[in-house]
């Protein structure tokens, strides 16, 4: 259907030649056009995110943001990944670089707030790999940011066209093409908070060159931020674990600090449940975000083999690292069925006999049965600070090499070739805890004991000293201390064929299908090294994984005219997994063009979310999990309303089935005046059979309340009510809703001499987020009502100004059942909005070349804390940098 309005006209020269704001969707201003320009642009099709079929009308059946690479300029961002965690669709926030995670250098988008594993990431068309350090999700720090022509955002369901994962939307993320010449972009950034860390620089060489046959464009990409230690931002007080210098009756479960053993730095003496404690300051070393770094070569080649054929072919190799620092490793020998600290040992302070109460030990105290208890085997919770802290570096390399042929046959156009990706990621952990031989240098500690019975601490002393650990011997410490690793490999090979091709002409206009078929293998291996993967390795958590899958789908997409005006797109898609079974995915909309300025666009679609092979292949791993339990803190942390820690173990579940959806959305596109346009769209997303993992926070919520818990996981507790271990991991249940609007409006201004303005103004406002058929959970902490972006550029002859504004809505931080309550809750602590200025001014001079001076969060305005997720603040929502100076450069050739 060669539909060419108005409308459709002005939103495709906003995405061939680009915005000035951050993220505008397809509404967009008209512009006149003679009739020359009209018949050559009816004449040419392109294809759309969304749609597998080309065609000159841009503005389809389904909402499409274009950020094209003029805003990503003028955002001052320097990765793919912030540029997309900043927009409206990531409406809770994503995950992004945090020190001591089993993900450390990943960053994710999470569309609708459904979920990283829910939101498809694609490049030029084609998913990106999974990141072999989650298995279940996409890494946007592999893809270059200099390579980006610009990203194409989805906010619809599109199962139907691209398969599992396309639940919340997608986001694709086109490269540059058709590019002569070159060009030199260096750029570097400073923030005000914290004191050090966070800096950044980033850069990228781009050249292309081509004639009427051949077309080749290659560049590199790099940057970099440092890494940013916890202690460096203000608002940060000293941390306090358990994992510091105590112990616990094997008896009573009774815990308190090793008398006279809480006086070595970054140690906290206190009083917990009316007894001593020896708590550990963690703040005081560890890191809050890693460092991350990315450096990339990407080049693509096009070559017109004859009038009908073409051959192209697309490379990248792509590097990035993540340094972090995390506190010295926290150990306890209770972990360890049958470990003891023996009641003859030296270090056991119910020991009368103990190196604690010796005369010998310049800090020694005197003992006292009525405080210890009678002489027995005890546990130790420590901190073995002496060993220093746990250093990981994480190195990703993923490359990524796709070959094809494109042309016609008699009069369908032809699409087929092979992808191949190999993606591999290491990681190096220092500092970790030898377990078993370090309890064995605990139990056995002699301070000095001679055979004769002499005192002789040079000689005669042996083991770990938990009284003074920054004088245990060279040899104990390096006794103690192990490298870890993790390998990790998530692969694709993958072929495919499509073709497109005109069904038969009606009175409204042609009737359009394309065909396709993907045969994708994947392959995942996540393997630790041996110790780690026995359990001997203290202050680290994980075990390996690894299996492989096939995947095979084919798919259609019909587009069929009714009216000059009003036109229908059915598509579908059948994938069948080899290891769990098949799934089809239908999806219809519609698009009545009502007049030349206004477009009613609405869908209707089902889609589904695979297991992922790190779910279903996962070997049982341990973790210290931080819960919340009256009976079991009362024990641990002396405080029912404390937080304590307990033994979790999580498991695999091959019985898990895919996820399914539907989803519904409807919208205008509507030119108001010839300067001014605005879009608004409405969607309503329900996801059944809901895969989700089940913490120990979770399992002990869900008893609490009389839930059902998924077979196979469960809370055990002692005679006591206290925790002993808990079976966590994933499985299907339950359902996940949310419904709300996408609005855009834009408007250019012309003032001839004195410049123009391109304003946009981009909000995403949730009506509905709710689980298992319960309240509204909007406003809750963590899921904000609505998020702003209002982008203003204003150009002036040879200089440009940008000024950006974002807000993050409003929140509580307390809930309670109130029927007179909105939502049936009372809502109580109060989070205001977060709003941030960003400014940038840039001169483009009479030598091709730019400079831009900016500023990001011009008015520092720091993140609202409330603790979340283990973290002073929201870490994926909002970010702690403060104000970011920053300068470029750019050169072109």
């Amino acid at each position: 259907m060669y539909t060419n309005n108005k409308l459709a006209k002005s939103i495709r020269l906003a995405l061939m030649f680009g915005g000035a704001s951050l993220a505008f969707s397809g509404s967009a201003i008209a512009q006149d056009q003679s009739e020359d320009e009209q018949a050559e642009e009816a004449q040419e099709r392109i294809t759309v995110t969304g749609s597998r079929i080309k065609r000159t009308d841009l503005e389809g059946a389904v909402p499409v943001t274009v950020i094209d690479r003029e805003a990503i300029d003028l955002s001052g961002d320097i990765s793919v990944a912030d540029i997309i965690r900043n927009t409206t669709f990531n409406s809770v926030g994503s995950f992004r670089p945090q020190s001591g995670s089993s993900a450390q250098g990943v960053s994710q988008v999470d569309l609708r707030g459904l979920g990283a594993s829910r939101s498809l990431v694609l490049v030029d068309g084609r998913r990106l790999t999974m990141s072999p350090s989650t298995g279940s999700s996409q890494d946007l720090n592999s893809i270059p940011i200099g390579a980006v022509e610009r990203i194409e955002i989805l906010s619809d369901g599109a199962s139907a066209v691209y398969g599992s994962d396309a639940i919340g939307g997608v986001i694709n993320v086109i490269t540059r093409k058709d590019y002569n010449g070159a060009q030199l972009t260096l750029g570097a950034g400073e923030v005000s908070v914290p004191r050090e860390g966070g800096d950044r620089e980033q850069g990228s060489v781009l050249f292309g060159s081509s004639d009427a046959n051949t077309q080749v464009l290659g560049g590199v990409s790099w940057n970099n931020r440092e890494i940013v230690y916890e202690n460096a931002y203000p608002w940060v007080v000293p941390g306090s674990s358990t994992y510091g210098n105590n112990w616990r009756s094997t008896v009573t479960g009774a815990f308190q600090g090793i008398p006279s053993g809480c006086t070595e730095e970054n140690y906290i003496p206190t009083t917990i449940g009316g007894a001593p404690r020896c708590q550990y300051n963690f703040n005081a070393t560890n890191a809050n975000e890693a460092s991350s770094a990315n450096e990339s070569l990407f080049i693509k080649a096009r070559h017109q083999i004859n009038n009908d054929w073409a051959f192209y072919s697309n490379a990248s190799v792509a590097e990035t690292e993540s340094f972090g620092r995390y506190a010295p490793a926290p150990d306890s020998n209770i972990f360890y069925d049958g470990l003891t600290t023996p009641a003859d040992s030296y270090n056991n302070p119910t020991n009368p006999n103990a190196w604690i109460y010796d005369p010998n030990n310049p800090n020694a105290t005197t003992y006292d049965p009525s405080l210890v208890g009678p002489n027995i085997p005890v546990w130790f919770y420590h901190r073995f600070a002496a060993m220093g802290n746990r250093d990981t570096t994480v190195t990703n390399k993923n490359k990524d090499f796709m070959l094809g042929f494109e042309g016609m046959l008699g009069d369908m156009e032809v699409d087929f070739g092979y992808r191949r990706v190999r993606n591999n990621t290491t990681e190096i952990g220092n500092g970790y805890l030898a377990a078993q031989t370090a309890w064995t240098f605990v139990n056995d500690f002699n301070p000095g004991y001679c055979d004769d019975g002499s005192f002789n601490p040079t000689n005669c002393r042996y083991g770990y000293d938990l009284q003074f650990p920054s004088q245990n011997p060279d040899n104990v410490l390096a006794g103690g201390v192990v490298t870890t690793s993790r390998i990790s490999d998530f692969d694709i090979d993958e072929y495919y064929a499509n073709t497109s091709f005109d069904v038969t002409e009606t009175n409204a206009g042609m009737i359009q299908a394309f065909v396709g078929f993907e045969h994708r293998k994947e392959r995942y291996a996540d393997r630790y090294d041996s110790q780690s993967e026995a359990g001997l390795v203290g202050g680290s958590a994980g075990n390996s994984a690894g299996g492989g899958r096939t995947v095979n789908a084919a798919f259609f997409e019909v587009l069929v005219p009714v009216t000059y005006d009003f036109e229908l797109n059915f598509a579908g898609r059948y994938d069948r997994y080899s290891d769990f079974g098949g799934n089809f995915s239908p999806k219809v909309s519609f698009k009545w063009s009502i007049s030349d300025d206004i477009i009613w666009r609405g869908s209707y679609g089902e889609g589904f979310r695979a297991p992922s092979l790190d779910i279903l292949t996962q070997k049982t791993s341990f973790s210290a999990d931080f819960i919340f339990d009256e009976r079991t803190c009362t024990v641990l942390a002396g405080d029912p309303n404390a937080q304590c820690q307990t033994n979790a173990f999580y498991i695999a579940n091959p019985d898990l089935s895919a996820e399914n959806s539907t989803q519904f959305a409807t919208g205008f596109a509507v030119n108001l005046t010839d300067t001014i346009s605005m879009a608004i769209d409405y969607y309503n997303i329900e996801i059944e059979d809901r895969i989700r993992s089940f913490t120990s926070q979770n399992l002990i919520d869900a008893l609490d309340a009389g839930d059902p818990i998924p077979a196979g996981l469960g809370v055990t507790r002692d005679a006591n009510g206290v925790i002993t271990e808990v079976t966590a991991g994933f499985g299907n249940e339950g359902t996940l809703g949310t419904s709300g609007f996408d609005f855009n409006l834009r408007a250019n201004w012309d003032f001839a001499d004195m410049g123009s303005l391109t304003q946009n103004l981009q909000i995403g406002h949730i009506l509905d987020y709710s689980i298992d058929g319960g309240r509204n959970l909007v406003r809750d902490l963590g899921v904000p009502r609505n998020r702003l972006n209002f982008n203003n550029t204003y150009t002036l002859n040879d200089f440009t100004f940008a000024w950006n504004l974002s807000l993050i809505g409003d929140q509580y931080t307390d809930t309670v059942a109130d029927a007179n309550g909105a939502d049936g809750v009372l809502r109580t602590g109060h989070l205001g909005s977060w709003v941030t200025h960003d400014l940038q001014a840039t001169y483009n001079t009479a030598w091709d070349n730019s400079f831009t001076l900016g500023v990001q969060n011009a008015f520092e305005k720091l993140p609202t804390l409330e603790p979340y997720g283990g973290r002073d603040y929201n870490y994926g929502l909002y970010n702690g940098w403060g104000r970011v100076f920053y300068v470029r450069f750019q050169q072109n050739f």
